[in-house]
C-alpha cells in the first residue's frame, strides 16, 4: 500500500526548475570549464572565473578583473583592467599578472606597453655606456611603433614624458611567472591591448585589454561525458571528495552520465496528467506489480 501512495504523489507532482548550476551569467553564455557557482563547470577553475551580481569576473593574486567576452571555440577570455591606461585614459597601476599556477596564458595577440618608466633605474631599459645612451630591451620594432601611436594620445601626451619612456612588452617577455610588477619594473602605468581593429594608426579604435588562453586539461581535450551532458540541456559539474564529474539537469537530480531520461520522465507526466485513463491504467499495473511483488 505505501508503493501505490508513493507512486500516486509522484504522479501528482512534476519536475521543477531547480538547477543549481546554470547555463548564463547575467546575459553571458557559462560553458565548460567554467561555472556558475560552487559544484559547477571544473574545480580547476572555479576559484578563478566566477559569476558575481550576473556578471562574470576574472581573479588572480592581483585583483579582479570584469569579463568582456569568452571565445568558447578557441578558448580565449577577454578581461578589461580597470587601472589600464589607454588612449582615452591614463592612470597609475601596479600591473597585471596571472597566477603561475593556474591553467591560463597570455594569448600571443596581447600586448603590453610600460608607459612612463624611468629609464635611468627601470630593468627594461639598458645603458650603453659606449654612447652613453639607454635603449630599451623589449620589443623595438613593431613595439616603438606603438609607443608612438601611444604617445599621440592626448591622455598620455599630458605625461609630459618623452616616448623613449616607453616600452612594449610581449607575453613571452613576462617569464614563466606571468608577472609584470611595474614597481619593480620603476614604470607608472601600463596599457594592454590585443587587436588594432584594422587601423594599426588610430589608437582610439584599439581593442584595449588582455586576452588570455585557457586549457581543458593536459591533452586539451574537452570531455566526452561532459559534451553529451550539455547537448542533453545539463551543465557540467563536480561533485564529492574526489572532485567526480556530474552532469547537472534542469531538475536539479544530478547524474553521472547526462540529463536524457528527462524528456522520458517529462513526456510521461505530461502524458499521465493530460489523461484520466492514462493515469489510472498506471496506478493499476503499479498496484498488480505489487500484489505479484508482496506475493513472491
Amino acid at each position: 500500500m505505501s508503493l501505490i501512495v508513493s507512486i500516486l504523489a509522484f504522479l501528482s507532482s512534476s519536475p521543477t526548475n531547480s538547477q543549481t548550476c546554470k547555463s548564463t551569467c547575467g546575459p553571458a553564455p557559462v560553458k565548460y570549464p567554467f561555472g556558475t557557482g560552487s559544484g559547477c563547470g571544473d574545480p580547476r577553475f572555479q576559484t578563478r572565473v566566477t559569476c558575481n551580481n550576473q556578471h562574470l569576473t576574472f581573479i588572480t593574486h592581483t585583483g579582479c578583473y570584469p569579463i568582456t567576452d569568452i571565445d568558447y571555440s578557441n578558448q580565449i577570455i577577454y578581461i578589461t583592467d580597470p587601472s589600464m591606461s589607454t588612449c582615452a585614459c591614463t592612470q597609475p597601476s601596479k600591473g597585471f599578472s596571472l597566477d603561475w599556477d593556474a591553467p591560463f596564458s597570455f594569448h600571443d595577440d596581447t600586448v603590453f606597453a610600460l608607459l612612463n618608466c624611468d629609464t635611468s633605474s627601470s630593468p627594461v631599459f639598458k645603458a650603453d655606456r659606449t654612447n652613453n645612451s639607454v635603449s630599451p630591451v623589449c620589443d623595438s620594432g613593431s613595439g616603438s611603433r606603438v609607443c608612438e601611436r601611444l604617445n599621440s594620445c592626448q591622455a598620455v601626451s599630458r605625461l609630459g614624458v618623452p616616448v623613449s619612456t616607453c616600452c612594449v612588452y610581449t607575453p613571452v617577455d613576462l617569464g614563466p611567472s606571468f608577472e609584470m610588477d611595474l614597481q619593480k619594473l620603476n614604470c607608472g602605468s601600463y596599457s594592454g591591448l590585443y587587436g588594432f581593429n584594422e587601423h594599426p594608426d588610430n589608437p582610439d579604435s584599439w581593442k584595449y585589454g588582455v586576452a588570455i588562453k585557457y586549457k581543458f586539461n593536459f591533452d586539451n581535450e574537452y570531455p566526452p561525458m561532459c559534451a553529451n551532458c550539455e547537448k542533453s540541456n545539463g551543465v557540467c559539474g563536480y561533485d564529492g571528495a574526489y572532485n567526480s564529474f556530474v552532469c547537472n539537469c534542469r531538475s536539479g537530480i544530478n547524474t553521472s552520465m547526462d540529463c536524457s531520461f528527462e524528456t522520458t520522465w517529462n513526456g510521461s507526466l505530461t502524458l499521465l496528467h493530460n489523461s484520466n485513463e492514462g493515469l489510472w491504467i498506471y496506478v493499476l499495473a503499479s498496484l498488480v506489480a505489487s500484489i505479484v511483488f508482496l506475493k513472491f
